[in-house]
């Protein structure tokens, strides 16, 4: 286990390769046969239940309601929203036959030639079209409306360079898609949506963002506006988090969504989407962790506690077992996730560094000695600091600790991004910025063409533009033409 530490490359020194060893050597992911797709293993599958978990929670408490929608989609439905195809095209996988057989060489199987599909069927890259084509069999009248689904899936779209997590070719997620009477209606749902994600992610992944609304450049391919959640990673760029759409009538027009409005007047429906992935992992990973490996936020650790044993034979483990047995008991009556490794087969220290490198917030260590003296060792995995604890009262103690630990995060992550948030106001200064990293608040004459011409020469992207945002007159950092406000420009994943 030392060695696994060893070779976990420094943040300092290569922080994309320090990124990609620790998912695989926390037990995360890992790369599979199929090129761009990954295997999530069981510890960081364990983490993306504990995220979807909640993120459901919270939507049924909007009224949002689970379904689910086919995985294969007409390519006649892609070619209905003519915007929304032309964003999606490049990275379709296309299914054209419906069977397989033996080669007549001997040499396994073939695509049989006489199978060929009358019509090509797309794995979905996002379930629009296939959802707007069923809305319409849903929806008539005004009394069918709210319409507010969502679906946890799968979804495939053709990276060619792809990284663990945060760019695979396929990926788990969910989709909100709700159907309205009122753009009113559906833009407030857009902008309630964008907020529980932005609750979720600082007050369960300890991550601070800033929400703000996407240019026209920037925005979902079909959208009328895209609000996201921006959020900054250690090496200073920045990471798309979260994404709610309000679609405006395009999708039901594209595909003849109607219904009578309180007026008894035939109208097109409202529409918005909305969608979070195991993007988030990147997220969490990068935001928190350090050279020894995962620092996970206590409210999305599979294990917050490890108690781990220390004896030099079987009669002081007997004792050991008997004194832990009711304290893990009391803490999964609180509610706190535990695990008692007593195995025999892996040293203590073996352990330690292994419960360090997965994140586990707190470690617990006792043995006949601290018995004796009614104390106990605890790490807390944030700070790497050990004290020692009453062993009478350990769980309340323990209990405080891990939501001063997820506190303790997030002050750090948010002291991060205040710290490498910079505001310019000279192209040189700009350019300077950029190349350090972090998020650079300037201004922009609100054209296209600057912001494309501003991307070529840097590689930074208009994050959003904040919606909190002050107005602030201003000139534009590369035209000089007049400027409303400041826009977060960053490097991105």
């Amino acid at each position: 286990m030392a060695q696994e530490l060893k070779d976990l490359t420094k943040r300092a020194v290569n922080y994309s390769q320090w990124y990609n060893d620790l998912v695989v050597k926390a037990d995360l992911a890992e790369q599979s046969a199929v090129r761009g797709c990954m295997v999530i293993k069981p510890y960081g599958y364990a983490i993306w239940e504990k995220i979807q978990r909640q993120l459901d929670d919270m939507f049924k408490a909007t009224g949002v309601q689970n379904a689910y929608f086919p995985l294969l989609i007409p390519k006649s439905f892609l070619s209905k929203e003519a915007e929304h195809v032309e964003g999606f095209a490049k990275e379709c996988a296309v299914v054209t036959h419906h069977r397989l057989m033996n080669d007549p060489n001997g040499k396994g199987v073939v695509v049989d030639p006489d199978a060929r599909l009358e019509e090509e069927l797309i794995i979905r890259p996002t379930s629009e079209t296939i959802i707007w084509n069923t809305y319409r069999n849903w929806i008539n009248s005004y009394r069918d409306l709210p319409l507010l689904v969502n679906q946890w899936a799968n979804v495939m779209r053709w990276e060619m360079r792809t990284r663990l997590f945060l760019r695979t070719a396929e990926f788990l997620w969910q989709e909100g898609h709700t159907a309205h009477a009122t753009s009113e209606e559906a833009e407030a749902k857009a902008r309630e949506m964008l907020d529980v994600y932005a609750e979720f992610a600082e007050k369960f992944m300890a991550l601070p963002v800033v929400k703000g609304v996407k240019t026209a450049n920037e925005r979902f391919a079909g959208a009328v506006e895209t609000y996201t959640i921006e959020a900054m990673m250690q090496d200073g760029k920045a990471l798309q988090s979260g994404t709610s759409h309000f679609l405006g009538q395009n999708f039901a027009k594209a595909f003849d969504v109607k219904f009578i409005n309180k007026d008894n007047q035939l109208d097109y429906v409202w529409a918005t989407s909305w969608g979070v992935s195991t993007r988030l992992m990147g997220a969490l990973i990068m935001t928190h962790s350090d050279d020894n490996g995962l620092v996970l936020p206590p409210k999305l650790a599979p294990i917050q506690v490890v108690i781990v044993p220390v004896y030099r034979n079987l009669d002081q483990l007997r004792e050991v077992d008997a004194v832990v047995e009711p304290i893990v008991n009391r803490l999964r009556g609180m509610g706190i996730s535990v695990k008692y490794d007593n195995a025999d087969n892996k040293r203590p220290g073996f352990k330690f560094a292994d419960y360090e490198l997965k994140g586990v917030p707190v470690r617990l260590v006792l043995g006949a000695r601290d018995i004796a003296n009614g104390t106990i060792e605890v790490m807390r995995r944030d700070t790497l600091e050990k004290s020692e604890a009453q062993l009478a009262g350990i769980e309340e103690h323990v209990a405080a600790l891990l939501d001063e630990i997820q506190q303790n995060i997030y002050d750090k992550a948010y002291g991060f991004r205040e710290k490498m948030t910079f505001k310019v106001d000279t192209w040189e200064e700009f350019k300077d910025r950029v190349e350090k990293g972090g998020f650079v608040l300037a201004h922009w004459d609100g054209t296209t063409e600057t912001e494309e011409k501003i991307k070529d020469e840097t590689k930074a992207t208009i994050r959003c533009i904040p919606l909190d945002g002050e107005p602030e007159e201003g000139k534009c950092i590369y035209t000089g033409r007049p400027s409303h406000r400041r826009v977060i420009f960053a490097r991105n994943y």
